[in-house]
C-alpha cells in the first residue's frame, strides 16, 4: 500500500472517531446530565404520592377456579353444549358403544366412576384419582383438565366460560338413556358459599 492510500485510510478512522466523539457531546448537550455520568436526575413536574403498600410477594394468591355453575344447568343450552362438543370428537366418542379413541368414550359419563370407562388406557394421575364425575368434577375439568387432575394425558386447554361449561356438562347429561338428576336447590346453595 502506498502512502497516499495509508494517509487516507487513517483520515478516515480518525474522522469517524471525531465525529463519533462530537455525537456524544451533541447528545449531552441535548439532554443534560446531572451525575456527570450520563445519568440525568429527573423530577416529575407534578409530584403523585403514592400510599407504600404491603408487600405481598410472599403471600400466595389464593387460586382462582371455575366459577359455580350448578344454577346455569336448568337452563343451559344442550345443543350449544353439543356444538363445543364436536371440537372434542378429535378425541372422543359420544355415541351409546361407540369405540374409545384417543379419549375414552362419553356416552353416559355423568356420575360414572372416574377412569371406569371399560377398554381406555387412563393416565396413572386420572386412573388414581377415585371419585365419579358429578356436576362439580366435570365442572373443575372441563375449566382446566391439567389444573384438577395434574399428570393427565388430556390436552385440552378448557373451557373458561362457565355458560360453555353448564352447556357441556347439559349436553354430557343428555347422553344417557336414563340421565343424571339436576342439582336440587340446596345442592345449588351449598356450591354457592
Amino acid at each position: 500500500m502506498d502512502e497516499l492510500k495509508f494517509n487516507k485510510l487513517f483520515a478516515g478512522v480518525l474522522l469517524a472517531a471525531l465525529v463519533f466523539m462530537a455525537g456524544i457531546k451533541g447528545a449531552q448537550i441535548l439532554v443534560p446530565s446531572h451525575d456527570g455520568h450520563g445519568v440525568a436526575e429527573h423530577k416529575n413536574a407534578y409530584p403523585i404520592e403514592v400510599a407504600e403498600v404491603a408487600d405481598t410477594a410472599g403471600a400466595v394468591a389464593a387460586p382462582v377456579g371455575p366459577e359455580p355453575i350448578l344454577a346455569l344447568l336448568a337452563e343451559a343450552d344442550i345443543a350449544a353444549g353439543m356444538k363445543l362438543a364436536k371440537k372434542c370428537t378429535a378425541c372422543h366418542v359420544f355415541d351409546e358403544g361407540g369405540a374409545n379413541k384417543v379419549g375414552p368414550a362419553l356416552w353416559n359419563i355423568v356420575n360414572a366412576d372416574k377412569g371406569g370407562v371399560a377398554g381406555f388406557g387412563y393416565s396413572d394421575a386420572l386412573a388414581g384419582f377415585g371419585g365419579g364425575w358429578d356436576y362439580a368434577a366435570l365442572n373443575a375439568f372441563l375449566y382446566k383438565p391439567k389444573a384438577y387432575i395434574a399428570g393427565t394425558k388430556m390436552n385440552f386447554a378448557g373451557l373458561k366460560k362457565p355458560k360453555d361449561r353448564a352447556n357441556m356438562i347439559a349436553y354430557l347429561r343428555s347422553l344417557s338413556a336414563s340421565p343424571a338428576a339436576l342439582p336440587t336447590d340446596a345442592d345449588i346453595a351449598s356450591e354457592a358459599q
